[in-house]
């Protein structure tokens, strides 16, 4: 059963990012739970916290009973029986629809922030205020970002992710502190005019 095929049975969309990403690395290669916990940690590490191993088999038994994963037949034979995952085809194809939502939801996220903060229109100095704590919050993360390696990423999967990942912050990056900069303008002239305003006799 495919994510549109469960979000109709059921009534609700499959929402938990750890989910979705476990799911994309069934896609990667099949793998069975600890395999799993070991990659999910090593490529999400710092983005998007698991609470423990236990997380992954509660995360692979709702991706199996949406049909977006199952069991590979023979996977449980040896001594210790570790069934092995991989996507369905409904799998896959939900996974890039989800992939591709995200982008238009991160879009109208950052639109909502934006909306939200210009709710200080009538006081210029509390929109400041905001921009400069976001603008320091915002630098110290981008410094935690740093230099990621460059290349062609012909390299390793990990390779090709850092240079992926380090080229899209520095873009994302040099748009929001361009965008920080036009709105402080615009507040201050706001707040100027504020101040001349209650000058005038």
């Amino acid at each position: 059963m495919s994510e549109a095929a469960a979000r109709r049975a059921t009534g609700r969309a499959m929402t938990s990012p750890v989910n979705w990403a476990l799911l994309g690395l069934v896609i990667e290669r099949p793998s069975y739970g600890h395999e799993l916990y070991q990659r999910f940690q090593r490529v999400y590490a710092g983005v998007l916290p698991l609470s423990g191993e236990s997380h992954v088999y509660a995360a692979l038994n709702a991706l199996e009973g949406r049909g977006l994963i199952a069991e590979i037949p023979g996977s449980r034979s040896g001594r210790q029986p570790k069934p092995r995952y991989q996507a369905t085809q409904s799998g896959l194809d939900d996974y890039i629809a989800w992939l591709v939502a995200e982008v238009d939801a991160e879009r109208r996220r950052q639109e909502l922030w934006v909306r939200q903060l210009a709710i200080f229109a009538n006081n210029p100095s509390t929109a400041l205020d905001v921009l400069g704590r976001f603008e320091r919050m915002y630098l110290k993360g981008a410094g935690r970002v740093g230099d990621r390696p460059g290349g062609s990423g012909v390299g390793s999967r990990d390779e090709l992710i850092e240079r992926l990942v380090g080229e899209h912050q520095r873009n994302v990056d040099g748009a929001r502190i361009k965008w920080l900069g036009s709105a402080r303008d615009a507040f201050e002239a706001r707040a100027e005019a504020a101040r001349d305003d209650a000058a005038r006799p």
